[in-house]
């Protein structure tokens, strides 16, 4: 059967529509953890072909369950796009945030603290040392990543520090900025010491949100530029409901965890 372009066109409008529907829906008043990371799209705009930015949002809700909460596109990454993503998700509902797993951004984390001032803002651990890693030259990337590990995964904080001082002293000869770094950023990089590890597997990291961006990046592989920014968020859309699919289970040790946020963060943890 031929379909016809009227069909096409009806299709293609009653996605849009479910797309509007869904960017705009309530979200919860609590979520135990957000995740925030851009991905980015090629874009034809008067014949230049340019990469635009696709900022995506994703929750863990009190049932330990993942949620896509939106997907933005703007010109480029930055604070600014962050701030106003971070005033929609309040407008819509969400009220609190427990802990934010982001990446090294500048000028994000106070983003986000503006909107949700008692949040605990993460630095991504992974980020950190890929890019800390970009400054050792390759024979020494094993031994110096072997060093960074015992930082992040001391059983304390107090070990924490003590690893990295242990680190400098080994090799801020060669690389200083790396140590230095760290220091400057210590107290975004070691919030999930303050919480037992049923809950910093889940927070050190945001790999649960990377994971999202590699199967959209698929969903995106050979498509070429896109011709407008509805067509972006409709495939994004689609591909995304696929995925949801797959997210059957809450996060392992899920009940603990929660147990742990209410022992530690008390009536900011709602009863479910």
């Amino acid at each position: 059967m031929e379909v016809s372009p009227t069909l096409i066109s009806t299709i293609t409008d009653a996605v849009l529509e479910d797309v509007r529907t869904w960017q705009n829906r309530p979200l919860d008043a609590v979520y135990p953890i957000l995740y925030f990371d851009c991905l980015f799209v090629k874009s034809r705009q008067e014949g230049v072909v340019k990469n635009k930015a696709v900022y995506v949002a994703l929750g863990v809700n009190l049932q330990g369950e993942k949620e896509l909460l939106g997907l933005w596109i703007s010109e480029t990454e930055g604070a600014k796009c962050w701030l106003s993503i971070f005033t929609e998700l309040q407008q819509r509902g969400v009220r609190d945030c427990l802990v934010a797993c982001v990446d090294g951004l500048g000028g994000l984390p106070e983003a986000l603290e503006t909107v949700f001032p008692h949040t605990q803002v993460q630095l991504c651990i992974v980020h950190k040392v890929r890019q800390s890693l970009q400054y050792v030259v390759w024979k020494e990337r094993r031994a110096v990543a072997r060093d960074l590990r015992a930082i992040y995964g001391a059983a304390t904080l107090s070990e924490a520090e003590s690893a990295l001082e242990t680190f400098a002293a080994m090799w801020d000869a060669t690389y200083p900025t790396i140590s230095a770094t760290w220091r400057r950023h210590w107290s975004r990089l070691t919030i999930f010491f303050d919480y037992p590890p049923e809950i910093r597997k889940a927070i050190y990291t945001t790999n649960a949100i990377e994971s999202v961006n590699v199967s959209l990046r698929k969903v995106l592989k050979n498509r070429g530029a896109f011709p407008t920014d509805e067509s972006i968020l409709k495939v994004l859309y689609l591909g995304m409901q696929r995925i949801a699919k797959k997210w059957t289970m809450p996060i392992p040790h899920w009940k603990r965890a929660l147990t742990q946020f209410a022992i530690l963060l008390g009536d900011r943890v709602p009863t479910i």
